[in-house]
């Protein structure tokens, strides 16, 4: 790499190089904490703004839709044009996003300020990894990515503290706020700690795979969320579903055409880079998943505030931190397959953990479900991180990012998409059984959500009102548990998986850095 003369050291190393991690993982924080942080305000949109099971799904997948769908192309516009002014120009779209939802007023306005900020967060994250490759020497780079997996995973529980203490005294807007002043501290800590960072031989964007990777994700994660509502076997769904195959596999075809890929697809015939791949989607999924139906059933079934909802998830923070920064050391011991092999089966063990509460269930059930999901993910993220990375030369390392990056958002949508779909099918026929005689609005109300049955049974009277409240709850339990199996088996599925494919020793993305203006 080239480095002025004032940031290298003796050995040619950017000397701040461990003060700019700090600015990183603070930029890594606010994409996280920006995924995460509207999980605990879910119930009151519901209420406040008539928001149905489908424009919920809706509100928290398009954050990670839009990052993922964006995260190529905004990876190959910082590779090409420079990595930090990509990565602070992603800071300031994402103030400006933060800002617009805390204002918004109907669901369609706060869907359309989370794309905004999803769009933001796809210049961001990608940029954060592929500058920490490039200013760390191979063999430190092991503990940077440790310490960079194990912010993203703190940001996650952090996220719906910061919104639940927020939301507990002012209105639901400023859930949005938090972000602005970490914001403009990793803008000043970026502006000053930051060095300039880019591809020096890379040549032409690809305006063709950026259309085709996007529309294709849109629409297939479209068809997930629909499907609960049209039927998944129906006419309608099976066209979203083909028409995103088509669509993807055209992008498959147009990366193997052109001389600058988006997407190296000749990177999947390498196992190392596959299984990785497939991990860090399989290990999303499960988790996003579940944080989208735990956080109702806290509220919904428990009845708590969406503060005391959200610090039942704060234990998670420092068992991740904690084994976080362990994983380089047990990974050496263990062997990347057996110690993301161990993750993922200890993450199982959560999930059908989860599947054992009900409305009855004392703290302890989802605490130990809590603390097993945190030390499967600590234990998971880095060395998966590492897999994909090591398959990348370093003056790529904004497509390896961003292939890392797309797999944890794509992971989260679907999760939050094919979860949340599974339990609000299973949901809308449990209580279909129970509105005899209702018919109209008021019996799509009550089968599109909890919040709208129990609305609905409030208006009723006698048994019937009493019969509709219970049973609504009892199926919105039958529908964590049977979704939360379903998380589980997959995070069971991909440990094997991971154990089969991922080598023992997982190298680190090249020996050589990037080119540094």
């Amino acid at each position: 790499m080239t480095l002025t003369a004032d940031t290298r050291t003796s050995s040619g190393l950017y000397e701040k190089r461990w003060f700019a991690l700090w600015s990183l993982c603070l930029s890594l924080l606010i994409v996280v904490v920006g995924n995460t942080s509207l999980n605990v305000v879910i119930p009151t949109l519901a209420k406040e703004l008539d928001a149905t099971n489908s424009q919920l799904q809706w509100v928290v997948a398009i954050y990670s839709l839009v990052f993922a769908g964006l995260l190529f192309t905004s990876a190959a516009i910082g590779d090409r044009f420079g990595r930090k002014g990509s990565l602070q120009v992603g800071l300031v779209i994402f103030l400006i996003g933060s800002v617009l939802a805390s204002q918004a007023h109907s669901m369609m306005q706060l869907i359309l300020c989370r794309g905004l900020m999803g769009l933001a967060a796809a210049f961001v994250m990608p940029s954060t990894l592929s500058i920490l490759v490039n200013i760390f020497p191979p063999q430190e780079r092991q503990k940077a990515i440790a310490m960079w997996a194990s912010v993203s995973g703190v940001g996650g529980t952090l996220g719906p503290i910061f919104s639940g203490w927020l939301l507990g005294h002012f209105w639901y807007g400023s859930v949005f706020l938090v972000n602005v002043p970490i914001i403009v501290l990793a803008l000043v800590s970026g502006g000053r700690l930051l060095p300039k960072s880019k591809d020096p031989s890379h040549g032409k964007l690809d305006p063709p795979g950026f259309i085709l990777s996007t529309v294709g994700i849109v629409t297939l994660v479209f068809g997930l969320i629909q499907a609960p509502e049209k039927g998944w076997a129906s006419t309608g769904t099976m066209l979203w579903f083909g028409a995103a195959a088509v669509l993807l596999l055209a992008f498959v075809g147009w990366e193997r055409r052109v001389k600058e890929p988006m997407l190296d697809v000749a990177l999947f015939k390498i196992p190392t880079f596959t299984t990785g791949t497939v991990g860090m989607i399989l290990l999303f999924s499960a988790m996003y998943g579940a944080f989208f139906l735990q956080t109702q059933y806290f509220q919904l079934i428990l009845g708590l505030s969406p503060l005391s909802a959200s610090l039942r998830f704060l234990p998670m923070s420092p068992v991740m931190l904690i084994l976080g920064f362990q994983t380089p050391k047990i990974t050496a011991r263990l062997g990347a397959n057996r110690c993301v092999g161990l993750g993922l089966a200890i993450l199982s063990s959560a999930m059908f953990t989860m599947r054992t509460m009900n409305a009855n269930s004392p703290y302890i059930v989802p605490l130990v479900a809590f603390m097993l999901m945190a030390g499967g993910v600590a234990l998971s993220v880095g060395p998966l991180t590492a897999a994909i990375m090591s398959a990348v030369p370093p003056r790529r390392a904004g497509m390896g990012s961003a292939m890392n990056d797309a797999t944890r958002e794509l992971g989260a949508a679907l999760g939050v998409a094919v979860m949340g779909s599974i339990a609000a099918s299973h949901f809308a026929t449990k209580v279909a059984g129970l509105l005899a005689g209702v018919g109209g609005d008021d019996r799509e109300t009550a089968t599109s959500s909890l919040e709208g049955a129990v609305d609905l049974a409030e208006r009723l009277t006698g048994a019937q009102a009493e019969n509709l409240l219970n049973g609504a709850r009892q199926a919105f339990l039958d529908s964590l548990h049977l979704a939360t199996t379903i998380g589980g088996v997959v995070a069971l599925i991909a440990s094997v998986l991971v154990l089969r494919y991922l080598p023992r020793s997982v190298s680190h993305a090249g020996a050589e850095q990037g080119h540094h203006e």
